[in-house]
């Protein structure tokens, strides 16, 4: 860094130049904090000819058009401030203008406000020999980068003022390249089509269009040239991190065990910083801003938080943090991976059974946790957290109580944990076999859900088939099949099934044996479906007529996208339509009505007894004198007949 920084005092103190120099770096690498700590400060200890150097900075982040920056130079030319300002700022030690201020002082000159009566001096503000533009966030203007670099060679050429231009490179090659692609897409396939080459097949039609893109619209060529002559120098800034990391940390002074903590783990902070494969220092400092909010919570609520969770913590809040806010993955990877168990048994399928569907998962684990061991790695709520922006309390507690009491040894994990989540060549070979039957003994009487015994099955067959355990395939197929069936008294449907199983590459073996094992899952999966089903319609019709608002609330939560009229007794559910008010009834046929609108998928498996209904209805309402009941609940079937037909 001393080097670049005494090249760029070289150029500053160069009696003439005709040319700017660029400061080439990626995103959140700490370009502008070096001009802000290291450059502006050595500039302006300058003294050439009598003369103090005078810097004027401008970031042209969000800049939309050219006198934009024009006001931007204008406010920051200290000398046209009244008195007040200057006083001010001499008093404050304030070298540069808030964003916010510099509006303010914008429209006061305009309403001529601030002039105090002071006449500006004009010797000094022709002066350009004294002065130094640093213009920031090239790449982040909304005006075109051509006509930028055009009215900062005005100052250049013509003025000959030591500017410098911080910028990232190769962001600003993918803006010139993407600009208007919708506008030069369409014009460049209309001109293909008049060429007649738009069903030639001597290329893919994408590579075509690309190509006529860049023949018509290519805008680099351009840049190439102004830079060429703008730029008289490019530097690459390339820092040391360990020293802005370092620097970094001193923030956190104020919180001495903090400090101290994140002191003893500055090596895991720069080797979780260069494993995420960025140079960004942006992301790094609010990674560290956020686990200071963990480490606050956890200090205050579980004190005695064992070092290594705490470590583990720290890591996996930078890794989350670099992995959703560098743009590498969604921030829906993690969303479904409910806890550290999960999170684990996924870790455990891909390196057993080679599932390359859960490819990343088990790369980030092998990246970030390199040659660090620990047992509990994953915390959904500092997954949560990063992802929303949203601390979860009731998450956190969870995630603290079950990594206290997995770093305690006390837990008492079950056998078929161990096999799952536990990673089964870790158990010893002594104790592998009597693990294997405790497991099956548990799937044998049914003590297991439903979904932990077909996945435990997969595991099972991998071990027959690597000769680690000796049942015979068809009996072990039986016996599963059996616990299955005794498991479905006391299990819960599990939902999003294939997503789950893939997880756990279940897909990855097509046997029949396997296949078998499968459709009995589905099977008994969908009968506790139709029987949560079945005791939701029993819970919610009974709050008819008693208990209405509770039948709306629930209805319009929980019923709206599941077929419930499927489930009722047609004649009870009559008895209680014809016991409600008037108003009731009315608030049921609007409230089906929007239901059948919004989720019609649903409409059709309830059609058989929603149509009995009708019969009901009609059968009761025959030979009946007209009341306001009566037009109500004919109104009623009229609905039914156009849902159901």
């Amino acid at each position: 860094m001393d080097d670049l920084l005494e090249s760029i005092l070289d150029y500053v103190r160069s009696d003439y130049t005709d040319y700017a120099i660029m400061i080439n770096g990626e995103w959140g690498s700490g370009k502008t904090y070096f001009w802000n700590n290291r450059i502006k400060q050595k500039i302006e200890s300058l003294k050439l000819n009598g003369k103090r150097y005078r810097t004027i900075y401008m970031s042209l982040y969000g800049i939309s058009n050219l006198e934009d920056i024009s006001k931007k130079i204008f406010i920051e030319t200290t000398q046209l401030m009244d008195k007040n300002l200057k006083r001010y700022m001499a008093t404050h030690e304030q070298t540069a203008i808030p964003e916010y201020a510099k509006t303010g002082l914008d429209m006061a000159n305009f309403f001529g406000v601030s002039s105090n009566g002071e006449k500006v001096d004009y010797e000094e503000f022709f002066a350009t020999d004294d002065k130094v533009l640093c213009f920031d966030d090239l790449e982040r203007a909304n005006v075109d980068v051509i006509d930028i670099l055009g009215y900062i060679n005005n100052f250049v050429e013509h003025d000959h003022i030591k500017t410098i231009i911080i910028c990232n490179e190769k962001e600003l090659a993918t803006k010139i390249k993407n600009e208007n692609l919708e506008m030069k897409t369409f014009i460049a396939t209309y001109l293909l089509d008049k060429q007649g080459e738009l069903n030639n097949n001597d290329l893919p039609m994408i590579e075509k269009i690309k190509d006529r893109i860049e023949n018509v619209f290519e805008r680099t060529n351009d840049y190439e040239r102004i830079k060429e002559k703008l730029i008289g120098e490019t530097f690459e800034y390339a820092p040391k991190f360990d020293y802005i990391i370092n620097g970094i940390l001193m923030r956190y002074e104020s919180n001495k065990t903090l400090i101290k903590f994140l002191r003893e783990n500055a090596g895991s902070i720069m080797s979780t910083f260069n494993r995420s494969g960025t140079r960004n220092l942006r992301i790094l400092k609010q990674a560290l801003n956020d686990f200071k909010k963990i480490y606050e919570m956890t200090d205050k609520f579980f004190p005695n938080t064992n070092k290594v969770v705490m470590q583990t913590m720290l890591i996996f809040t930078i890794a989350v943090s670099f992995e959703i806010k560098a743009g590498k993955i969604t921030k829906e990877k993690f969303r479904n991976i409910e806890n550290n168990e999960e999170y684990k048994a996924i870790l455990v399928s891909s390196r057993v059974l080679m599932d390359n569907r859960q490819f990343y998962i088990k790369e980030f684990d092998s990246n970030y946790y390199y040659n660090f061991k620990a047992d509990y790695r994953f915390f959904k709520f500092i997954e949560y957290y990063v992802r929303t922006r949203i601390f979860d309390m009731k998450m956190f507690k969870k995630d603290m109580e079950d990594a206290e009491l997995a770093s305690s040894g006390e837990r008492n994990i079950p056998a078929y944990k161990k096999i799952l989540v536990e990673e089964y060549w870790k158990i010893p070979d002594s104790k592998f076999f009597d693990i294997v039957y405790e497991a099956l003994n548990d799937v044998r009487s049914g003590k297991l859900e439903l979904i932990d015994i077909v996945k435990l099955y997969v595991y099972y067959v991998y071990f027959s088939k690597n000769n680690l355990i000796s049942y015979n395939l068809k009996t072990l197929k039986e016996d599963f099949i059996a616990g299955m069936n005794l498991s479905v008294v006391h299990s819960k449907y599990f939902p999003n099934v294939d997503e789950e199983l893939e997880r756990i590459s279940v897909y990855n073996d097509s046997s029949s044996d396997v296949q078998e094992v499968m459709d009995t899952f589905h099977k008994l999966n969908n009968e506790l479906l139709e029987k949560g089903y079945e005791l939701k319609a029993d819970e919610i019709f009974k709050c008819i007529p008693m208990k209405m608002e509770q039948f709306y609330q629930t209805f319009d939560k929980e019923c709206m996208d599941i077929p419930i009229f499927k489930y009722i007794d047609a004649y009870q559910m009559f008895q209680r339509i014809s016991c409600a008010s008037n108003e009731d009834i009315v608030i049921i046929k609007e409230k089906m009505n929007k239901r059948a609108e919004l989720h019609p998928e649903v409409v059709s498996q309830e059609r058989s007894n929603m149509r009995l209904l009708k019969q009901i209805i009609n059968d009761y309402l025959k030979g009946k004198d007209t009341t306001i009941k009566i037009v109500i609940l004919k109104g009623f079937v009229d609905d039914l007949e156009n849902i159901y037909g």
